[in-house]
């Protein structure tokens, strides 16, 4: 138990519920899929929500039931509730995070931007801290100024409701003929995934790849799956691998070492396997790769620039890096590249960019 982090917990229930209610199809908002996100992080040791309860009674007693303490913030004439709950409940965690040393973790149900500063005074105080939001009601600037930012709509359990459709009445006299009633469940179903989803997984496995390379270039040591998923989180705080269709990171990595973008050892702990990356030669196969992707592109668009060229290898070889074959840039690379004839490297003025080509031979 020592080793497990103790998590604060504290919502702005306002924001939520009516987040939930207008944007997921007038839901109910529901606590239970956040504590089971949560149990899996650590040991909530503090459960707390802020409002004006005579608004949200029926939610009053299911948040009793689950353990909640309620801070009840009274609305009052000409006053503005709202500043007074944020406020109140912006004291009580920092009162909190400076009383209770064993809280290592505090988690905000909110999606309000105006919470950013306390986020930022709690992780300098070393403490952990992710949000909770609505997505749609959800302001840009919170997210990252987190540790990690869970989407209320994209947790297991939570289901929202078909957006209702509204319907256009017809005067008595042009009205049709009645048609037999239609089942409801067809409407209830959710719809099936579209082909491809709204994240690229291609583009996952380029930023896995970076990132084991960085890590590996930075610290000189192994890369564990655990140590890899932090420091995804640090680069974007909203990520989750089940935005991707994996239901855990394991099997994502898994995933990608099938398709040869990782490669997986054991690790210092069970269930932590080290993150590798695949050989694929030294500078000679890199050159190669180079040679083979400048040809693609010129056949379609002439001389290549060698903005963005770096972008195509890595579509090609996700693992691509100049900085593990030595090369400090990645034009040096391409000057270096040049020197063996795989591609020819020249400044043109006019683009204001090196171009690349392909060497005629003769």
């Amino acid at each position: 138990m020592d080793q497990e982090d103790r998590i604060a917990l504290f919502l702005d229930y306002e924001n939520l519920a009516i987040g939930a209610r207008e944007h997921l199809g007038g839901m109910t908002f529901d606590l239970r899929p956040i504590t089971d996100a949560l149990a899996e992080r650590g040991r909530v040791v503090v459960r707390r929500a802020y409002a004006d309860w005579s608004y949200f009674d029926e939610d009053r007693r299911l948040l009793t039931r689950s353990h909640v303490e309620l801070i009840d913030i009274p609305q009052k004439m000409g006053a503005s509730r709202k500043n007074a709950a944020d406020i109140k409940m912006a004291v009580d965690a920092l009162q909190l995070a400076f009383e209770r040393d064993y809280i290592s973790t505090f988690v905000f149900g909110t999606g309000d931007s105006d919470f950013t500063p306390l986020v930022h005074k709690l992780r300098e105080l070393n403490k952990r801290v992710i949000g909770v939001g609505v997505e749609r009601t959800t302001s840009a600037l919170l997210p990252p100024a987190c540790d990690e930012f869970l989407y209320y709509d994209r947790l297991e359990g939570v289901e929202a409701r078909p957006a209702r459709t509204r319907t256009v009445r017809t005067p008595a006299a042009s009205k049709p003929a009645e048609a037999p009633p239609q089942p409801l469940e067809p409407e209830l179903e959710p719809a099936p995934p579209a082909e491809g989803s709204a994240r690229d997984v291609d583009a996952l496995a380029v930023l896995v790849a970076q990132t084991v390379a960085g890590l590996q270039g930075s610290s000189g040591g192994t890369v564990s799956a655990s140590t890899l998923k932090r420091t995804l989180l640090r680069k974007d705080p909203t990520f989750n691998e089940g935005d991707y269709g994996f239901r855990t990171f394991g099997e994502l990595l898994r995933y990608l070492a099938e398709r040869s973008v990782v490669e997986l050892g054991e690790g210092p702990a069970k269930g932590d396997p080290e993150v590798t990356l695949p050989e694929h030669g030294g500078p000679e196969a890199a050159f190669a790769l180079l040679r083979s992707v400048v040809a693609e592109l010129s056949r379609s668009s002439g001389p290549v620039a060698l903005s963005g060229l770096k972008n195509h290898l890595r579509r090609a070889q996700p693992d691509f890096s100049e900085k593990k074959l030595g090369y400090r840039s990645f034009l040096q690379f391409c000057k270096a590249a040049a020197t063996t004839d795989a591609v020819d490297l020249r400044w043109d003025p006019e683009a204001d960019d090196y171009l690349l080509t392909i060497p005629t031979r003769s």
